[in-house]
């Protein structure tokens, strides 16, 4: 990838048909059954499952140009949606440099590159912890470029970095690279002093490989045939990788497992992980071909983390935990000794107790404090703990930063030194870009050190957010989030919609996944073309805390697909907006989200979007050789061994649901990867056929040439979002190009 400037895109699809098509392809039906608990479903499109056939191909390739010549008329509202991001972008600019060791770390952007490139700086007194001042384009004194994405994807049409880590001399950097789209990412080592890969090379690892701070090994995870993350290795970095050795696997597949550093460097740490317990086991760093050991054993049902802190002049350990907490507790234990038994959860002490209005998400140590990630009233939030200050005899307490606005996300960034005296931070909204602050630990100071910029003149006071909430079908209130362009939406005195506006409702729901107030730049040409962008907080995500999980998922997951249709008819019944002039839009488990709603209450919608959905939710949970399925059924239940999950399952799977004459439906558009491992491109495929097949008017999107993420680079993720927006706005009658 060269630097120069990229053409406009000439095509929404991505492999245009040599001549536009003239009829939606038609999938042959070819009846195939699938028998459980006493009940035959008869699959006429499962074989399309069959990626590698031509005559899938070729069927995939129809789709694609059914929906290119479908969206023809859009080409220009397309181009102008393009350009308006792109004139909103600074193409041309950089991170907020962070420190780490003697170097200050940063990316930034080029004009015309799809990718970043990777860069530092050394640091020039040890002192001094303001950012060095770099403007974009310019390349600082002494820069070193550690790794340039836009070279690495060169030649390739898709591309991820995965891995990306420094050794804590500074001499190495290990990085690994996906260039298919399918997550099986090739690992490498870089000796920064020289600016060349050695000959160490990993394919097929998973993503968050580390660093020994001596540089000599390298830990990182492989999958196994179903996708999960199940070993961890040991590389010596210069010897041949056929002498790696894995330090631990794990046999039960519903768990997966990842390794890191401490922020002390003191320890690595791999943790074990199914959707409701875990498991943490630490090694000293400096003795990396000793033993790992564990810190809790598992148990059934408990979920917990740990983070090394240095307290009252002691070692210990920060537990995350949720055993008879549901929205967990923060003990303190101390460190296992090498050679030691597992701790005894017993002897850990209480310093955060657990609170049933605020879910307490992360814990990070630094030399003199301990920061808490939270969230309460579907707000995630940061909370500081001054170590100087705590007791030995009594709870710790927390002090949250406060911000401005009541719809704001805060999060901890990145903050790798655990002495530095300043605590980095970022915040955003609906309307206020991401904003990058530096905490005066000292002083509770604050300084902005950047904040995102917005080309062309944006105003945020031109804008407005705030929360309802709708009432579900068992009366649980379920927020609702909102924000539009103030001179765009008429509202009454109450403060309601006077006039139904345009509406675009995204939800998720699953996972414990919060969908948080985030600000975006592509948004932005919705709602100054008069769309109110509106979020569901549906149950099964984590907005209202561990229950509010629990209450959405396995047994109870109709509440998902009920909230969201509650949170529509709030929206309508408040006057935001009308059945004909609203959007659905969820993508992964929100596209089967998507496809729930569309069976239930297909009235309520002008369109439906969905994003790699998992609408064939029962027949992939069914079938424990496809990716990820095992780990699945703590999520969804287990169909294949309980004929109530299956029954219960069968109940709402979109595809399954699709009724013999879906005349009646929305204006659906699917769109998906071939290469996704997570949700694979014949669940939509299928989907799309049978509602075709009963009369709705259904879309196929296919990129040939990705994965789960969608399309890669900066310039080719504008492009599909310019695509969906001008569908959307379509749908809502606001394809007009002035």
């Amino acid at each position: 990838m060269t630097d120069a400037a990229l053409p406009e895109p000439v095509s929404t699809a991505p492999n245009p048909a040599p001549q536009a098509a003239t009829a939606p392809p038609t999938a042959a039906r070819r009846p195939h059954e699938r028998t459980h608990h006493g009940h035959t479903f008869v699959d006429d499109y499962e074989w399309l499952r069959a990626k590698d056939d031509p005559e899938v191909v070729a069927h995939l390739e129809a789709e694609n140009a059914w929906t290119q010549s479908q969206v023809a008329h859009l080409e220009p509202l397309r181009r102008k949606v393009f350009a308006e991001i792109k004139d909103r972008t600074l193409e041309t600019d950089l991170s907020v440099p962070t420190r780490h060791g003697g170097f200050w770390y940063y990316s930034r952007t080029r004009e015309g590159s799809q990718y970043p490139l990777h860069a530092r700086v050394p640091v020039a007194d040890v002192d001094d912890w303001t950012p060095p001042a770099i403007e974009p384009g310019e390349t600082p004194s002494g820069e070193q470029v550690l790794l340039d994405e836009n070279a690495a994807a060169a030649g390739h049409d898709f591309f991820s970095l995965g891995s990306f880590a420094v050794s804590g001399d500074g001499r190495l950097l290990v990085y690994a690279v996906d260039v298919t789209g399918d997550e099986r990412y090739t690992l490498r080592v870089r000796d920064l002093d020289a600016g060349t890969d050695l000959p160490d090379e990993v394919p097929g690892t998973f993503p968050g490989a580390v660093v020994t701070p001596d540089g000599r090994y390298v830990f990182y995870p492989t999958v196994d045939d179903a996708w999960r993350p199940y070993r961890i290795w040991r590389h010596e970095i210069g010897t041949p990788t056929s002498d790696d050795v894995v330090v631990l696997e794990e046999p039960d597949e519903r768990f997966w497992v990842g390794v890191g550093l401490s922020r002390s460097q003191r320890f690595l740490q791999i943790e074990l992980g199914s959707k409701n317990t875990s498991e943490s086991w630490l090694l000293e760093a400096d003795d990396p071909t000793g033993e790992f050991r564990v810190v809790w054993t598992r148990r059934e049902g408990v979920e917990y983390t740990v983070e090394h802190a240095h307290v009252d002049g002691a070692d210990v350990l920060l537990a995350l935990h949720d055993d008879d907490a549901r929205n967990f507790a923060l003990v303190a234990l101390d460190v296992p000794a090498p050679g030691s038994g597992p701790a005894d959860p017993a002897d850990a002490r209480v310093v955060v107790p657990h609170d049933p209005q605020a879910r307490l998400e992360s814990v990070d140590a630094f030399a003199g404090h301990v920061v808490l990630g939270l969230r309460r009233g579907a707000t995630p939030r940061v909370a500081v703990v001054t170590l100087d200050e705590v007791r030995a005899d009594a709870p710790w307490e927390p002090r949250e930063l406060e911000f401005d606005e009541p719809l704001y996300s805060a999060a901890l960034g990145a903050n790798p030194e655990p002495d530095a005296p300043l605590l980095r931070v970022t915040g955003t909204s609906f309307v206020t870009p991401p904003t990058v602050f530096d905490v005066d630990l000292a002083t509770g100071e604050r300084v902005v050190r950047r904040q995102q910029p917005v080309l062309g003149g944006y105003d945020p006071a031109d804008y407005a957010q705030r929360r309802e909430w709708a009432t579900a079908e068992d009366g649980t209130r379920i927020p609702v989030s909102l924000v539009w362009r103030r001179d765009a939406v008429t509202l009454d005195a109450a403060g309601t919609g006077a006039d139904p506006a345009p509406l675009l409702l995204y939800g998720y729901g699953a996972y414990e996944i919060s969908m948080d107030p985030y600000f975006s730049v592509p948004r932005l040409s919705l709602l100054d073309r008069g769309v109110v962008f509106a979020v569901a907080h549906v149950r099964g995500g984590g907005e209202m805390g561990r229950a509010w999980y629990e209450e959405g998922r396995t047994d109870r997951k109709m509440n998902t697909f009920t909230d969201f249709v509650a949170c529509a008819r709030h929206l309508v019944g408040t006057g935001w907006t009308a059945p004909d002039r609203m959007v659905a839009d969820g993508g992964s488990a929100g596209g089967l989200l998507m496809g729930a709603v569309t069976n239930l209450a297909p009235e309520m919608f002008a369109g439906v979007l969905a994003g790699v959905p998992f609408v064939d939710a029962l027949t992939s949970i069914l079938d424990p050789s496809l990716p990820l399925t095992v780990v699945e059924w703590e999520e969804w239940g287990n169909p294949l061994a309980d004929p109530a999950v299956y029954e219960y399952m069968r109940s709402y799977s979109p595809y399954e649901n699709v009724p013999d004459d879906a005349s009646h439906y929305p204006r659906i558009l699917a769109v998906t990867s071939l290469h996704d491992t997570r949700v694979l491109y014949v669940e939509p495929a299928k989907w799309v056929a049978r509602l075709r097949a009963a009369g709705a008017p259904a879309l196929l999107k296919i990129e040939m040439s990705a994965g789960h993420g969608g399309v890669s680079g900066r310039y080719a993720r504008w492009e599909e979002i310019a695509f969906e927006h001008a569908w959307t706005l379509d749908v809502l009658g606001l394809a007009q190009v002035d």
